[in-house]
């Protein structure tokens, strides 16, 4: 509204201004010109302060990138451009035309033109002057002349002379008086009435009687009159008239002003074109001024609805549907526009929500179905009709020694090519489900999987591809082996521990009672006799081996100092073995837990003299430049304990996992019952035991073993934990 009011303003203002300046000069004039001009700086000012307002904001909106500012921006330079252009242009133009017609006012043929004009009218004036003039000089002559031919002339004779002079004249005078220094009527002439008589006055008359020829203009009567004095007669004075065109005479007076104005205003001719080029400019800037306004508030108010539908659009296309724009009261396209843009956000969101439920809904089950996947422990693949994997879960990675990921987008037959046996069966039409065993060897494992594979059909009995399930069952395998080795054990122990006792003391009573017989003898005698005590004896350690591993005992645990036990077996075996160089990186602080001490004990000796056995085999194969050396490693966490035992002996064999079965060993004197009662008693305790590889204890030296035993801590164990250690 206010700036609809300041561009009506600008038309009120600019003929106020001129209707100002059309006025006479006057005080008052003066005064509404003065009123008017300062409302007109007033008015100026105010527009320039909006326009800079608003040409600041537009620039400021447009450096800093807001939605519909580069609109607005080129909307105002076009109409600014659009106000500017016309305006320049007139006032170039006006400026000449002014100029030219200046130019052509003040040109000499116009001031020649005046200038006759004012010379024909002054030589009219002149004529009728000397006409008069030389009239009454000649009627006075003749008068005068008449005297000296009548010394004694009269008022009735003077009436007569006058009256034939005045007929005698080729010029006719209407009028001849002869008055006297009072103005009164002496003498009238022919056709002169006392009512026509206008007399003079004193000056007028003092002038005739200094001998000087008056001449009276008499413009309300059109009349020129002459009074000149009779020196012949005393106080007596010719009063003429003649008349002349009033017309003729106003005109002359229009002249002399017109010629006036005229030399006026080409003395003042600059000050005319400054006049006129300070009044245009004014008004230029008034209308420049107010056109730009209006531009600008047309610009904005057509680009602040763009604006906002582009920022709206901006943030609908950042994911924010619940944006709306003003629609407005118009009924123009861009309300139109408003309205829409507003239904199909509207229409957008609930669009979005229901994908989003139901987006939510899948990713639920999704979670769903990846949580039940990533729990089980069995290892599930599913492959689409070609045999190239889709879906693998954590467990199936895992068990097949797999990174993360790596298997998605991969052939089956290239990741596991055990399977492909299974999978060529299960791809023939009479085969829906197929499962076997299969032994699966990689890097750190070695595993017998129970694979079971199915097809996988859509509603219409397509088939959408294959499900795989694997299971590990090296540990239900061993177990099963583990029992089996257990009742062949108790039966061995049971079936030749009993003949064991009686076979010694047969022998040895052999060799008491019939050594003194033999005679010479006795030596064989005795030396068989001890062969068959020594070899008892062997039978029977192999005897309790098996009973132990038949019969293992159910571990006693009591709270105890580990650190304290594992320097036990350290010690122990560095007494026995004094060759081997032993490195032990074992905490100072006591680590509480809750153990059988003894079979703890045990298991430690075990895996000691295990180690140093691996490094005698590496030393009885011929080693050279070998340093044999063995080395203990504690490492303690809050919730756990880890130690673990490393050799540079000669290291594990490619299938590890049979190492933990009864009666299997790398050495020719050994049992292999060590690992599996060691395993035993750490699975007693909640704990695991792993072999793997050793680091290579110097730079280019071959790997060795290593068993780790892994046992659970209880609470308060942490707390007597060293800031180093947690």
């Amino acid at each position: 509204m206010l700036t609809i009011a300041l561009v009506l303003t600008a038309p009120v203002l600019a003929i106020a201004t001129a209707a100002v300046l059309g006025l006479a000069t006057t005080t008052r004039a003066n005064q509404l010109l003065s009123i008017v001009g300062l409302l007109d700086i007033i008015y100026i000012l105010l527009l320039m302060a909006i326009v800079a307002r608003r040409l600041a904001r537009t620039i400021a909106a447009r450096r800093s990138r807001s939605a519909g500012s580069r609109l607005h921006f080129r909307l105002t330079r076009v109409f600014t451009l659009m106000a500017l252009a016309p305006t320049v242009l007139v006032a170039i133009f006006s400026t000449l035309i002014v100029n030219f017609g200046v130019e052509g006012w003040f040109s000499n043929r116009v001031r020649n033109v005046v200038s006759n004009s004012l010379t024909a009218a002054q030589a009219y004036e002149a004529e009728h002057r000397e006409t008069l003039k030389f009239d009454a000089e000649t009627l006075a002559v003749y008068i005068e002349s008449q005297r000296n031919n009548f010394p004694l002339i009269n008022d009735a004779l003077l009436r007569d002379i006058l009256a034939r002079g005045q007929g005698a004249m080729q010029n006719v005078l209407q009028e001849a008086f002869i008055i006297d220094g009072l103005a009164e009527l002496v003498v009238r002439g022919e056709n002169s009435y006392r009512f026509d008589y206008e007399p003079p006055d004193a000056a007028q008359i003092t002038a005739a009687l200094n001998g000087e020829m008056v001449i009276i203009e008499d413009m309300t009567n059109s009349e020129y009159r002459a009074l000149v004095s009779l020196d012949g007669f005393p106080d007596r004075y010719l009063y003429v008239t003649r008349d002349v065109d009033g017309k003729i005479l106003a005109l002359l007076d229009e002249t002399r002003e017109t010629v006036k104005l005229y030399q006026q205003l080409e003395a003042d001719r600059g000050t005319l074109l400054f006049e006129f080029a300070m009044i245009y400019l004014g008004f230029a800037i008034i209308v420049i001024l107010a056109a730009v306004l209006l531009g600008l508030w047309f610009a904005e108010r057509l680009a602040r609805p763009v604006g906002r539908l582009a920022h709206a659009a901006q943030r609908v296309g950042e994911g924010d549907l619940d944006v709306s724009v003003a629609e407005g009261d118009d009924d123009d396209e861009i309300a139109t526009l408003a309205r829409t843009f507003n239904r199909m956000t509207k229409q957008v969101r609930g669009q979005r929500d229901a994908l989003m439920a139901v987006n939510e809904e899948t990713e639920s089950r999704r979670r769903l179905f990846d949580s039940v996947l990533g729990s089980v422990t069995a290892g599930v693949i599913g492959l689409n009709p070609e045999g190239r994997i889709e879906i693998i879960n954590l467990s199936a990675e895992s068990m097949l020694e797999l990174a993360e990921g790596q298997g998605v987008g991969q052939m089956l037959a290239d990741i596991v090519p055990e399977f492909s046996p299974l999978f060529t069966r299960v791809k023939q039409p009479t085969h829906e489900v197929v499962q076997g065993a299969i032994h699966v060897s990689r890097t750190r494992i070695n595993e017998n999987l129970l694979v079971r594979m199915s097809a996988r059909r859509g509603v219409g009995g397509d088939l959408e591809g294959y499900v795989v399930t694997f299971d590990d069952v090296t540990d239900l395998v061993s177990a099963q082996r583990m029992a089996a080795w257990g009742d062949v054990a108790r039966r061995i122990a049971h079936e030749i521990k009993n003949p064991l006792t009686p076979i010694q003391l047969s022998a040895e009573r052999l060799k008491r009672k019939f050594g003194p017989l033999v005679g010479s003898e006795r030596d064989s005698l005795d030396q068989y006799a001890d062969v068959i005590v020594r070899q008892t004896n062997d039978l029977r350690r192999i005897v309790d081996e098996f009973s132990k591993f038949a019969r293992m005992p159910a571990p006693e645990p009591k709270p105890l100092d580990v650190i304290e036990l594992l320097r036990g077996a350290v010690l122990l075996q560095q007494s026995a073995r004094p060759e081997l160089t032993i490195k032990t990186d074992i905490p100072a602080h006591p680590v509480r837990a809750v153990l059988d001490g003894t079979q703890m004990s045990q298991a430690l000796t075990n895996l000691l003299k295990n180690a140093a056995e691996a490094i005698d085999t590496k030393v009885e194969s011929g080693a050279e430049s070998f340093e044999p050396e063995l080395r203990v490693i504690v490492r303690v966490s809050p919730a756990r304990l880890e130690i673990c035992i490393q050799d540079n002996g000669i290291g594990l064999p490619k299938d590890t996992a049979r190492l933990f079965e009864p009666y299997v060993t790398t050495r020719d004197k050994g049992t292999g019952l060590g690992l599996s009662i060691v395993r035993k008693i750490i699975e007693d305790h909640h704990g695991t035991l792993e072999l793997r590889q050793a680091p290579a204890f110097a730079e280019g030296a071959p790997h060795g073993a290593e068993a780790c035993i892994v046992l659970p801590l209880p609470p308060d164990a942490a707390s007597e934990l060293t800031v180093e250690d947690k």
